[in-house]
């Protein structure tokens, strides 16, 4: 018998386990508010959960088209058209998957080959580094800079050469709550153009920005149409992350070749979860001003609290994190610090560490989620309090 171990995959070896979902697990172990998990705790929207329910009624629980429900991609292509004026046709350039999770590692393992390099913008969310390792390919990091995490152009420029494929741009940022800038954008168009490189981006907060900035989509930009993968989901925007329901547009001859991953990934997205999605892509426009104004809201309360705390914060262009500096606090690392923060205060952030490839690059830093309802940053800010005295002793 031979009893030699087995081979097995080198892979994953190169990444470890979601630190996001780990500390989920440990908020429920130490009984913690969850600040970690990028969820709201607060309900969606009623007409979406009356049309899941109808879907469900009427019948709708076998598969669905692989590509997407007809009427989901049509009522995609709808929205696309009147908020980034882009026209779609929902037959040949929408893909729809199961979260904007499995869109973005279809895409990658559909246009890689073993040894291409992906350009990933660090501090970057935790998934990109993992799905670029799994197609095979190889990823190449490109420094956002504090305390507004902006880009040096010459350190772009240097990262692109013959073997980038892509790049990969999520606008507003997770964690960092960067709102890309035109000026930016069109670097990196004009660099994507100037090398023959795919753009990736991942617009799942287009409609949370604040202070006056507008979500700019790379795809609109002059050059870009026809080398952008565009990937969305109703997560965020509609707060049903439990429902995974994400979709790719993509020129023509791109989405078939996510298609054909898609398919042998998924097969389909959940048939009466996307037929609500056609409910919440009708929704009025005045359903997206609410929701800015709601999560402004909620920023500004969830800023007062960390500032009460003694957290060192900047606060956020977009999306619903902050990003803050606990390097005050006296911790080696912020993966101590996030342990004593579940275990001791009873609040759950993320470590800084996992948004950069060197660990030690985040260690000052601790990412919050505040998509909460108010009563849940009440309970927040009770506990956080304790922080004061630990700053305190730390001085």
């Amino acid at each position: 018998m031979n009893s030699a171990p087995l081979r097995l995959g080198a892979r994953t070896h190169r990444f470890t386990e979601s630190v996001i979902r780990e500390m989920t697990r440990l908020a429920n172990r130490y009984d913690a508010i969850n600040l970690a998990q990028g969820f709201p705790d607060f309900s969606c929207p009623e007409p979406l959960k009356l049309a899941a329910c109808e879907a469900i009624m009427a019948n709708h629980n076998q598969y669905a088209p692989t590509w997407g429900d007809v009427g989901f991609r049509q009522a995609i292509a709808e929205k696309c058209q009147w908020y980034l004026g882009l026209s779609i046709d929902p037959d040949r350039n929408i893909t729809v998957t199961c979260g904007s999770t499995e869109a973005m590692a279809a895409t990658l393992q559909a246009v890689l080959d073993p040894g291409d390099e992906v350009i990933l913008f660090e501090p970057f969310y935790e998934n990109y580094g993992p799905d670029v390792i799994l197609a095979g390919a190889v990823p190449r990091y490109v420094r956002m800079h504090p305390p507004h995490w902006s880009l040096d152009e010459a350190e772009l420029r240097a990262a692109f050469n013959d073997k980038t494929r892509a790049i990969i741009i999520n606008s507003p940022n997770n964690p960092t709550g960067k709102v890309y800038t035109a000026e930016e954008l069109g670097l990196i168009a004009e660099l994507c153009q100037q090398w023959n490189v795919l753009a990736i981006t991942d617009e799942i907060y287009e409609h949370i920005t604040y202070d006056g900035r507008e979500h700019l989509s790379l795809a609109t930009l002059p050059g870009m149409a026809a080398r952008t993968v565009v990937i969305n989901g109703l997560s965020k925007t509609y707060s049903v992350t439990g429902w995974r329901i994400g979709y790719v547009i993509a020129p023509a001859d791109i989405t078939a070749l996510i298609r054909k991953v898609h398919d042998y990934l998924a097969i389909a997205a959940p048939t009466p979860f996307q037929k609500a999605g056609v409910a919440a892509m009708q929704l009025p426009r005045s359903y997206y001003f609410e929701l800015g104004q709601l999560y402004r809201e909620k920023r500004k309360r969830f800023l007062e609290i960390l500032e009460a705390s003694g957290v060192r914060t900047l606060p956020p262009q977009g999306a619903y994190y902050v990003f803050a500096d606990i390097g005050d606090f006296g911790y080696h690392t912020d993966v101590e610090f996030s342990n004593y923060l579940v275990k001791e205060v009873g609040v759950a952030a993320v470590p800084g560490s996992s948004f950069f490839r060197r660990a030690e690059e985040g260690h000052r830093f601790v990412r919050f989620c505040f998509s909460k309802t108010e009563a849940t940053l009440e309970a927040a800010a009770e506990r956080l309090g304790k922080l004061r005295q630990t700053l305190r002793l730390a001085t």
